[in-house]
């Protein structure tokens, strides 16, 4: 009972604990993580809060208290034990605080206008998160000390979505024959080339964006945005993309090449092939109406949609203008072709797969 004399002192400091966090924001930090997967967040960061909430003025029976209303449980005397001095800390504890600093230097980056917002790298899971953990900072970080940590730090990764088609076939028109059969492999560079388009809206309507992708390394030799699906729009990624590789050094050979894509009108148009003729690339289309005939770049597409263009982490605002839409890709084709980290190129980056195997033909062509 409470009285006419007011709160208890328990109850008193408990209140002033609750209205304290809430001011200075320090409370989402455990109880978030708390929450988060209905997980107990690790106790360095609660007795990290409980730190805080002392050097306030507070008393631990309070913020205990406060944290036991939250579902964060944890007793005062349990504190009181990791205080004593000469306490031996657990080698799991010390590579968990590590890793949570790894991670958070990773997964955040500041704005323009100095504000902390997510990074790129903050929409890994725990796969690429721990693949990158190690290359760049503890090496041997093991998943469940990278799990625990994006529990910690509000991190779950991102998932795609359902991706919609967006190319019309011309059924009725003659098209290459499809020259892969749902092979997407290549031995070197240069020798597949997928490509398809998607699209964006914005508030001046639907920009559609095309992308070619170099089958070996996954990497994206050039895109174009357009608010037309007329030809042109598959057209200037494909004079790109040659114009690309030869400025690189590697230019594509006559005869060597396949062009693969689904049987839209684009792709089957008489000004597209002769182009492709002219470059001596090698057309091959899908079958009509088959995503599996283009799965690389279904799933491409996929991953453009659901990093760059459905979070906030390369336009921090809608898309208004083809501008927006042409900043935001560019931004993110530059990230997935440097630092994006691949499962299937064995968690490098495409360029960094590209280089490597160019290296190891440069040392093959060195006189022993």
């Amino acid at each position: 009972m409470t009285g006419s004399c007011g709160e208890p002192g328990a109850l008193k400091g408990a209140r002033r604990v609750r209205e304290a966090a809430r001011e200075n924001g320090t409370a989402p930090t455990v109880v978030t993580a708390s929450r988060a997967d209905f997980h107990r967040p690790p106790q360095p960061v609660i007795f990290a809060f409980i730190d805080d909430q002392r050097a306030a003025g507070h008393a631990v029976e309070s913020i205990c208290r406060v944290l036991h209303e939250q579902g964060c449980q944890i007793a005062a005397r349990t504190y009181r034990s990791w205080k004593q001095p000469g306490r031996t800390v657990a080698a799991r504890t010390i590579t968990d605080a590590q890793v949570i600093d790894a991670i958070h230097e990773v997964a955040w980056t500041t704005n323009a206008a100095g504000q902390k917002v997510l990074a790129p790298e903050g929409l890994y899971g725990r796969r690429k998160m721990t693949a990158l953990i190690r290359r760049t900072a503890v090496a041997d970080a093991s998943a469940g000390s990278v799990d625990r940590a994006m529990r910690t730090l509000g991190l779950q990764g991102i998932r795609r979505s359902k991706t919609v088609r967006t190319t019309i076939a011309d059924a009725g028109g003659s098209r290459a024959p499809d020259l892969l059969n749902r092979n997407f492999c290549a031995d070197a560079p240069n020798r597949v080339w997928v490509t398809d388009f998607t699209y964006v809206r914005s508030w001046a309507g639907f920009v559609y964006v095309a992308f070619i992708v170099d089958v070996f390394a996954q990497r994206i030799v050039a895109w174009h945005a357009s608010t037309s699906k007329a030809t042109d729009l598959v057209m200037t990624p494909l004079r790109m993309a040659v114009w690309q590789r030869d400025h690189e050094g590697h230019p594509t050979t006559a005869g060597a090449l396949i062009h693969h894509s689904d049987a839209g009108s684009q792709y089957t148009s008489i000004k597209f092939t002769e182009h492709l003729e002219l470059e001596g690339i090698s057309p091959s289309i899908g079958s009509v109406g088959d995503a599996y005939d283009n799965a690389l770049m279904e799933t491409i597409n996929g991953l453009y949609k659901t990093e760059c263009i459905r979070t906030t982490v390369f336009q921090p605002g809608p898309f208004r203008t083809v501008a927006d839409v042409e900043y935001a890709t560019a931004a993110w084709v530059e990230w997935y072709n440097n630092r994006r980290l691949h499962s299937t190129l064995g968690m490098v980056t495409p360029v960094e797969y590209e280089q490597a195997h160019y290296d190891a033909l440069n040392r093959e062509r060195q006189p022993v």
